[in-house]
């Protein structure tokens, strides 16, 4: 099974990166911007609704304060996924920096390039909302 980690230095202390995080439910307000419209909580199920109107429906397994870490997986997306399981997990950088780490696990491996690709990309607007964040 394929397994992409991707890490990103936040410039901010992790408990104000974690907070953003945690958050589940404001996940387009406070991390993605622009990139998801809305996000939909009903229990423990999240729906992101993207710009053009699709929706991506995840379960959010666990939300772990002591360890900073947050489990998810997609339910149903836009694409055609057979596994996926994710986590982000915040970790202290410096004196008053973050590692944002990522790390997905999906099925099929045919997806591998288009899950890299938004990975990068979803971390690069994650950074920049919250280093911009008041």
């Amino acid at each position: 099974m394929p397994s992409i980690r991707k890490e990103t230095i936040i410039d901010r202390p992790p408990e104000q990166v974690w907070d953003a995080v945690r958050d589940v439910g404001a996940f387009h307000l406070r991390l993605v911007p622009g990139y998801t419209q809305n996000t939909l909580l009903d229990g423990n199920e999240r729906t992101l609704i993207l710009p053009n109107g699709d929706a991506v429906r995840e379960l959010i397994v666990s939300v772990d304060d002591e360890s900073r870490r947050m489990v998810f997986a997609v339910k149903e997306g836009r694409l055609p996924l057979v596994h996926h399981n994710a986590s982000f997990q915040v970790l202290p950088h410096g004196d008053r920096g973050s590692i944002f780490v990522w790390v997905t696990d999906f099925l099929p491996e045919t997806l591998s390039a288009d899950i890299q690709a938004q990975t990068d990309r979803v971390s690069a607007v994650i950074k920049h909302t919250i280093e911009n964040a008041n």
